[in-house]
């Protein structure tokens, strides 16, 4: 029943550093904000984070888990690779605009957060390059597409999406995320063959 309590408090404070990260910036927030966000003490904070860091930190890895865990889930749904490329291109989208906060703190605020954090996202970008181009491999093995690079076409592919997150989590509110995968499924797929 602690634990189970403890788990609460810590999702309650990631959801809350999630929220002030992307009102005042990573470095114009404050530990009592997010503390106050998350109707907790300061003291509660630091009792599960030592400090703004790690709370970065431990908010990078439970997007990139939940995003992950969404994406296997939607990509399982489907044999043919190319599909599941394509379906994890969508769940990707549909996710970050289901998580604008989220996708805000991943995309524009984490980057200038240091180095340990700049190593954690180049480390979570790896991970789903390496996603992609394991389904591209098996395309090419299943003769769905010619002989390339599968591993620059990986980076290239998670550039693309980074750069269209990016722009779309800077933008106005209103924007729709979901409404680029038409032009970006083509454009990626042309780049494959």
């Amino acid at each position: 029943l602690q634990q189970a309590r403890a788990r609460s408090r810590q999702k309650r404070i990631l959801r809350a550093a999630a929220s002030v990260f992307s009102s005042r910036g990573y470095r114009g927030a404050a530990v009592d904000e997010i503390a106050r966000e998350a109707e907790t003490s300061k003291g509660g904070v630091y009792f599960h984070f030592p400090g703004k860091k790690a709370i970065l930190l431990a908010l990078l890895d439970h997007t990139a888990g939940l995003l992950r865990t969404k994406v296997e889930i939607a990509m399982a749904e489907h044999d043919d690779p190319i599909q599941k490329a394509e379906t994890a291109l969508s769940e990707v989208l549909r996710v970050m605009a289901e998580h604008r906060t989220l996708a805000r703190v991943f995309a524009l605020e984490a980057m200038g957060a240091g180095p340990e954090v700049h190593a954690k996202i180049i480390k979570i970008e790896d991970d789903f390059s390496e996603l992609i181009q394991m389904q591209l491999d098996l395309a090419i093995r299943d003769g769905a597409i010619g002989p390339i690079d599968t591993r620059v076409a990986a980076q290239a592919w998670m550039g693309i999406l980074n750069a269209v997150i990016l722009r779309w989590a800077a933008g106005p509110d209103q924007a729709d995320l979901k409404s680029e995968y038409g032009p970006l499924r083509a454009l990626l797929l042309r780049s494959i063959g």
